[in-house]
């Protein structure tokens, strides 16, 4: 889905059609949900600091989130992908895998499923998607962020080198910042580059992960579209530039919160159980977590509980941290909540 929370607001209320729209908390420490295309134009980007979106585009019109409205809008795009397939694999709210190998309404081709599924979304929702077409997962997640917004892409198999190999590894799934720049030390800037280095040398720089970016490299993927597979855990982490005491991680906690949060907002399942992650110098890491009979109600209580968490830390007050992470486990569906007994204090 195109800018999926910010697109709902806009279509329910023609007045914010056209304009910047920038779907978030308005205070210090919350973080853009989602931005219009005319917010991004301005650089505005999910998961930025809402300051920093509002120093970029003082025009933009701030929204609180209303996801149960945006709950109830992604199950109207699930009933459309269930017309053409049971093979769905959900990975947010406004994302998801389509195995159409076989279709249910008999269509010739994915592309053409794909073409279907679209007008039918903009037909009856009124909201715009766009779509990736390609022999796996990993291809057809490149793909549909290709053309976006409302846009459509292919990859037919024979076509599979010519749009890989030119682009940067960065584009490679599970290549973060630290890996890109491995991987440039390497020689390897772009995909064709990835190809030269041989299994062994990767897995010297990369270990288990080795294998995966080989075959990456050559395009292939042969994970299944898994329908309905359940969240086990959500969790953010950062490095600091330098390491810290443990009393000036909290600014780093709150803004992780935050994050987390927002990203909990896309499940459909309910966490019960908070975590907080440490690694120190010495890069030991130790966790702490809290599970209740209920889910937090809200993010000031996740970090409410993530903070409380540090408290239980003892490691001494010299003890220096280089990392911190904040998570979510224990996932079940919300109306279970209340049923469970609490596991931990």
């Amino acid at each position: 889905m195109d800018a999926f929370y910010a697109s709902v607001e806009q279509r329910d209320n023609p007045q914010l059609r056209g304009k910047p729209v920038i779907v978030a908390w308005q205070s210090k420490r919350s973080v853009v949900c989602a931005a219009s295309y005319e917010a991004r134009s301005c650089g505005v980007r999910s998961a930025m600091p809402a300051m920093q979106a509002e120093r970029l585009c003082p025009t933009a019109i701030f929204l609180p989130p209303d996801f149960p409205r945006y709950r109830d809008v992604s199950r109207g795009v699930r009933e459309i992908f269930k017309r053409h397939t049971d093979l769905i694999e959900p990975l947010s709210l406004d994302e998801a895998y389509l195995d159409v190998t076989e279709n249910k309404t008999g269509l010739a081709t994915a592309t053409l499923v794909a073409r279907t599924i679209r007008e039918q979304i903009r037909g009856e929702l009124s909201l715009t998607a766009s779509a990736g077409v390609a022999p796996n997962k990993f291809l057809a997640k490149l793909a549909s962020d290709w053309r976006k917004p409302d846009g459509l892409f292919v990859i037919q198999p024979e076509e599979i080198d010519a749009f890989l190999l030119p682009l940067p590894v960065g584009r490679l799934p599970g290549v973060g910042k630290v890996t890109g720049e491995k991987l440039v030390k390497l020689g390897a800037s772009t995909v064709r580059d990835l190809r030269t280095l041989d299994l062994p040398t990767l897995e010297q720089h990369f270990a288990r992960y080795a294998q995966r970016l080989h075959e990456l490299a050559l395009g292939i993927d042969e994970s299944p579209v898994i329908p309905d597979r359940p969240t086990k855990s959500i969790s953010v982490e950062d490095t600091f530039e330098r390491d810290v005491l443990l009393t000036e991680t909290e600014v780093m906690i709150r803004r992780l919160g935050e994050k987390l949060w927002f990203a909990s907002r896309k499940e459909s399942r309910v966490a019960r159980t908070v975590v907080l992650k440490l690694k120190t110098s010495d890069f030991k890491i130790l966790t702490r977590s809290h599970t209740a009979s209920s889910s937090p109600s809200s993010c000031e209580q996740l970090i409410d509980i993530a903070l409380k968490l540090r408290e239980r830390v003892d490691l001494g007050p010299r003890q220096r941290y280089r990392l911190v992470g904040v998570g979510l486990s224990n996932f079940c569906e919300p109306d279970d909540v209340a049923a469970q007994p609490v596991l931990f204090e």
